[in-house]
């Protein structure tokens, strides 16, 4: 007898309809704490990020991470069919996610309302760029266009060039924690009233809580802070500095006690009496002279000289890494921040861990992103639902679902 599963939400099962970034990985962060999530994608062409970035052996890499822990079900939710099978399997599900314009639920007859109607317990998550609402709703939107209209842009970069988008998904994965927080606040809620809820999310104001100090500040003080490059402007000091062997350090100086020990460790208590440095308030002033002198130190060292005497000088530094180099860091490899996993396709995979660390709950990746759309249909619909072979043979005979020996067979548009 198998013993019952510690994973935190164990029991759970999660219904995800979403493509692309944001929306999914809520699933996945659910998928991390143990729930059961099924993947529902477009017969065909399943969802646009299994083409979205790198690919090796025509697989997405992303692809395989996105998707861990998750079983992929092709289901066509705009054919009467899909509609039925959908209305009839979502008494089973405790979370839906879905991330599709506003309004394109509701044409299908399938709005949350309409979900709820069938599972009164059912958390419906709706993902968009902009909200369910206000004159931007019918428009599309990615990631990166939150990222400008929520302000992050425009104090991104260097004040002598243009405004600095993210070269990540910074906007997209800020939504997808703070959806998954949101599902788990929702389900907590159900534990005392019974009921679901439905959680509406706009990207761009998870991306407005990066900048909350900037809008503070310009609500209370009339400031409009410009780019700064690698410099935070309420303290100094505070960026990236290169050392003798071209290697990075990146140094923080955010506390007085945490200022004063970088100024002893590069210039001695000389340098700590010196008026252009004594408060925050004259370090900012005399930000250019000083990142000048801490620049010119550590020019004169190897990074790993510049980080071992900042270190014991009591200062908050550590090294700037490439993806190459983090994934050698001690601290990194120490924690298995980094996990390899088997992958049925690609042999073993790099990826994140699952995070935070649990003491006692159980916590593993699950099974990498499968590459055939559709991949458990059968399986699934059949133990779910009861479906015969017929049944699920007429289904794909409509094209309303497929199997994985038919995901190539009709490519279409995705959802």
């Amino acid at each position: 007898m198998t013993a019952p599963s510690t994973a935190p939400l164990a029991g759970i099962r999660v219904l995800d309809l979403s493509t692309m970034i944001a929306a999914p990985l809520t699933a996945t962060q659910l998928a991390d704490y143990g729930a059961d999530v099924v993947k529902v994608e477009m017969p065909g062409a399943g969802d646009h990020v299994r083409r979205f970035g790198a690919q090796k052996d025509g697989l997405g890499l992303y692809w395989k991470a996105l998707s861990r822990g998750k079983k992929s079900v092709s289901l066509d939710l705009r054919h009467p069919d899909g509609k039925a099978v959908l209305l009839r399997w979502i008494e089973q599900f405790d979370v839906l996610v879905e991330n599709f314009r506003p309004g394109t639920l509701e044409r299908w007859g399938l709005a949350p309302a309409d979900l709820r109607a069938v599972n009164p317990r059912l958390v419906v998550l709706r993902v968009t760029a902009y909200g369910q609402d206000g004159p931007y709703r019918e428009q599309p939107g990615f990631g990166t266009l939150a990222e400008a209209l929520a302000g992050l842009a425009a104090v991104s970069g260097f004040e002598d060039r243009p405004p600095l988008l993210p070269a990540y998904p910074l906007a997209d994965i800020m939504a997808g924690s703070l959806g998954a927080t949101a599902v788990l606040a929702a389900l907590q809620r159900r534990h005392t009233t019974g009921t679901g809820d439905t959680i509406d999310l706009a990207i761009y104001e998870a991306a407005l809580k990066l900048v909350e100090i900037n809008v503070l500040e310009y609500d209370q003080l009339g400031t409009e802070h410009g780019r700064t490059g690698n410099r935070y402007g309420p303290a100094a000091p505070r960026g990236s500095y290169e050392c003798r062997d071209g290697r990075w350090i990146a140094l923080s100086g955010s506390t007085q006690a945490m200022a004063v020990n970088v100024l002893r460790t590069v210039g001695g208590d000389e340098l700590v009496a010196d008026p252009r440095f004594t408060t925050n308030v004259e370090r900012r002033a005399n930000v250019e002279v000083l990142d000048g002198l801490i620049s010119a130190w550590c020019g004169e060292r190897d990074r790993d000289d510049a980080l071992a005497t900042l270190t014991a000088g009591g200062c908050a530094v550590g090294p700037l890494e490439s993806v190459a180099t983090m994934m050698d860091n001690p601290q990194v490899r120490h924690r298995g921040s980094i996990a390899t996993v088997e992958d049925a396709d690609l042999g073993p995979l790099a990826m994140t861990g699952v995070f935070p660390k649990f003491q006692d709950a159980d916590v593993r990746i699950g099974r990498t992103g499968p590459a055939a759309v559709g991949a458990d249909t059968d399986e699934v619909l059949a133990a779910d639902l009861g479906l015969g072979d017929d049944e699920l043979a007429a289904l794909r005979a409509a094209r309303v679902t497929d199997g994985p020996a038919h995901a190539a067979a009709h490519p279409q548009e995705a959802m």
